[in-house]
């Protein structure tokens, strides 16, 4: 066939996290338990300098953040810190570095726990004791691995509201707390000297792991080069400015030796800058902080489990996805009782928040220190698929890297000798899985070898021309949508060939990684390959340039959003059902972001008949509905038929006024925005007292009906005018809903948002 050329491209994973996103996972993670639980213990390790603790702990984190950007630029893929090492020093680094992370992330969790127990235990007079805190804590781990085992769409909504609500109660608490300083509480600043401040720093590093869960999700980002870095960089700089100002409040107005006492410090503080309201804000937002910090340590580690299975450092009994629910149910059930068994501890170890927070630290601490020794590895060997968008500039490189492994491993040698010993046994679990398990394994083999000499990166360019960006999910229907998109394509042929790009997507919930669902969801991938493939054999009989996209992504409306603006498309056909399923929808939660933010042409197809058939075009006064016109006389090519554009008006007492002329004036102007020439369609105009109904009949012998949807202020209104509506529901044949490229003015907000999200 002359000037074919059909391609199909491999699984991909949807960038739906614009820069709002990404900085809520990232800041808002890390403004989470922490705050309410550490100003004790940090005060008790260091007075009011534990301020410097923090800043300290901020500065080795914006270190691992800048090398961590470039990493997760050039290699996005799930597994963070763990397929860095891996990836550069090879099985044995990774599995110390996976184990580690792991555990890391389960002690963290354990943290949150037992902090959302003593929050709630403290201010209720007949709930006393360890054993209290620690139930409390088992009962909202409990509910939190329910959530994660069988998944829920709403969690990241929820995710995000938990975590505004927190960030407003914490800067309510500065903003009147700073009136209540007394310079006197904070002398002597710093009681316990400088070795005082540096062991503090590595018990409140537990609170900057937040910022990696960007680089987790590196795959998912839009624009990554500019996103990943500035989001990852400016949470770590923000977040590490509110906890010094938190610690020299706290330290301020309550003496450090009475914080240091305290189990529920922000509240103890609070009590004297806000009364009781602010006691019970606090205490509600420590709770919800302490949810939300472990609800993100578990999804964390299931994904770290599941980036050791992929490189068979983990056996895949562990790494499996629920055949129902699509989790890692068994990782999560692994991850949740082991965090359990740490919450228990805490009826023998009346230290235990202390120490699991500094095991934590300890953990990431040895990651971190390993990743900066990676990227100096992986920018020496230089493979073909390492392309970062983001370079750490040339003036700080290599300092950065260096100047993380000494900050790292420094603080890791003022920690408490029985920290050390519980991390260094951490990190020797990783040396014995190594042994006894991984290398027998057939893992990757680390590019050490190759960081004497360096290779040239390859790289390619997408093509120009006319692009119609077609969804397919439907094997009934797809090949009927692929017509369709065929004879427009046909329509717009130029210098450059058009093209038809027929994407799918998979729809995963937010406790499971994409990557995990494109590994272990093999029924449906192969349902989705068979999808396109389908596709790929209909290019070949329509003789049309075809590319297929088979993507895995959180909310298909946004990911075929994120497909139109990539592809820089001019027009997106969809197929419909023609029923709306919520009171919330017009067309559905899939079609409506789309017909709202698509910057092309959108064309809705409720498919019926087998045929498309005769073709006629309501042509009223609408804005759209020269774009029906055109979509109608592309359509009759396939009956080699002329469409017809019908006008409908009502009888006038006007003896100057000729309703059929009003009609045929407004048809020749529809046709001529459309740019149909005289004679290519037939025109028709019925002159009726009731419009909407002899429309609605009157379309009945044309198989299908093009119509322009309406322009309403309220999107909820969009339904595209109610004679519209009438002949969808009524009609027999084919309805197709076409809308013009998108001139609506947005709002001030929705402007920011998608600026920011670019």
């Amino acid at each position: 066939m002359e000037g074919e050329t059909v391609s199909g491209e491999d699984g991909e994973l949807a960038r739906n996290l614009g820069f709002t996103e990404a900085m809520t996972m990232g800041g808002g993670t890390m403004i989470g338990a922490g705050i309410f639980i550490l100003p004790g213990i940090a005060a008790e390790g260091a007075g009011p300098a534990s301020s410097l603790s923090f800043a300290i702990a901020g500065i080795v984190a914006l270190l691992a953040a800048i090398s961590l950007s470039e990493l997760a630029t050039g290699m996005p893929i799930a597994g963070g810190s763990y397929h860095y090492v891996n990836r550069a020093l090879g099985s044995f680094f990774g599995s110390i570095v996976g184990w580690g992370m792991w555990t890391g992330l389960m002690f963290a969790s354990a943290f949150y726990m037992i902090g959302f127990g003593q929050y709630l235990v403290e201010p209720v007079p007949f709930l006393d004791g360890r054993g209290f805190v620690v139930l409390l804590g088992l009962l909202g781990l409990a509910f939190l691995v329910g959530v994660n085992y069988y998944g829920t769409e709403e969690s990241s909504a929820f995710q995000n509201i938990m975590i505004g609500s927190e960030t407003a109660v914490i800067l309510v608490f500065l903003a009147i707390g700073i009136f209540y300083v007394d310079t006197t509480n904070l002398e002597p600043f710093a009681p316990t000297g400088p070795s005082g401040i540096i062991a503090t720093t590595g018990l409140v590093f537990v609170t900057f792991l937040g910022f990696e869960i960007i680089a987790t999700v590196a795959e998912e980002v839009k624009n990554p080069g500019r996103n990943i870095p500035l989001t990852m960089i400016l949470s770590v700089v923000s977040v590490t400015l509110l906890y010094v100002v938190v610690m020299i409040v706290s330290t301020g107005v309550v003496p450090y030796a009475d914080l240091g006492d305290s189990l529920v410090p922000v509240s103890d503080v609070a009590v004297v800058t806000m009364g009781t309201a602010g006691v019970v804000a606090i205490v509600a937002a420590a709770v919800i902080a302490a949810i939300s910090s472990s609800n993100s340590s578990i999804l964390a580690a299931a994904r770290v489990v599941f980036a050791m299975g992929r490189d068979n450092l983990m056996n895949d009994w562990l790494n499996a996805t629920h055949s129902r629910f699509r989790t890692p149910h068994r990782a999560v059930m692994a991850t949740g009782a082991i965090t359990a068994m740490l919450i228990a501890a805490g009826l023998q170890v009346e230290e235990i928040i202390a120490l699991l927070a500094e095991v934590a630290s300890f953990s990431f601490l040895i990651s971190y220190a390993l990743v900066h020794v990676s990227i100096v590895v992986i920018r020496r060997a230089n493979p073909d698929a390492y392309e970062p968008d983001f370079e750490i500039p040339s003036l700080l490189y290599p300092w950065v890297p260096i100047a993380g492994v000494i900050l790292s491993l420094g603080i890791i040698t003022q920690m408490d000798p029985v920290v050390i010993a519980i991390g260094c046994g951490v990190v020797a679990l990783g040396v014995a899985w190594y042994i006894g398990y991984v290398r027998h394994r057939d893992v990757d083999e680390s590019l050490m070898g190759e960081a004497i000499v360096g290779e040239p990166a390859s790289t390619g360019e997408p093509s120009e021309g006319y692009t119609v960006v077609v969804p397919v999910a439907n094997p009934e229907t797809q090949r009927d949508l692929l017509r369709l998109a065929a004879v427009n394509a046909h329509t717009h042929a130029g210098e450059a060939e058009p093209e038809i790009v027929a994407i799918n997507v998979i729809q995963v919930p937010s406790q499971t990684s994409l990557e995990q669902n494109v590994q272990f969801e093999e029924e449906r991938i192969e349902a989705q390959r068979q999808l396109l493939e389908n596709a790929r054999e209909a290019a070949v009989d329509l003789n049309v340039n075809l590319r297929t996209r088979a993507i895995v992504g959180r909310d298909i409306g946004r990911t075929i959003l994120s497909v139109v603006e990539e592809e820089a498309a001019d027009h997106v056909l969809l197929g419909w059902r023609g029923k709306r399923r919520k009171r919330d929808f017009v067309f559905g939660s899939t079609i409506d972001p789309v017909l709202k933010r698509a910057p092309c042409e959108v064309s809705i197809v409720d498919l019926e008949k087998d045929l498309i058939g005769s073709s006629v075009a309501l042509a009223g006064p609408g804005p759209h509905a020269p774009f029906a016109a055109r979509r109608a006389a592309e359509f009759a090519k396939l009956s080699d038929s002329k469409p017809t554009l019908l006008n409908a008006q009502q009888p006038s007492d006007d003896p100057d006024i000729d309703p059929a002329e009003l009609g045929e004036q407004m048809i020749d102007d529809v046709a001529a925005e459309a740019g149909l020439e005289a004679g290519s369609y037939e025109s028709e105009v019925i002159v009726v007292d009731e419009v909407q109904s002899a429309i609605v009949d009157h379309v009945e012998t044309y198989d299908t009906v093009c119509a322009g949807v309406s322009e309403k202020s309220d999107f909820s209104k969009i339904l595209y005018g109610s004679i519209a509506e009438n002949v969808q529901q009524q009609a027999g044949g084919n309805v197709v809903m076409v809308r013009g490229p998108y001139k609506t003015n947005r709002s001030v907000r929705e402007a920011l948002v998608e600026r920011l999200a670019d």
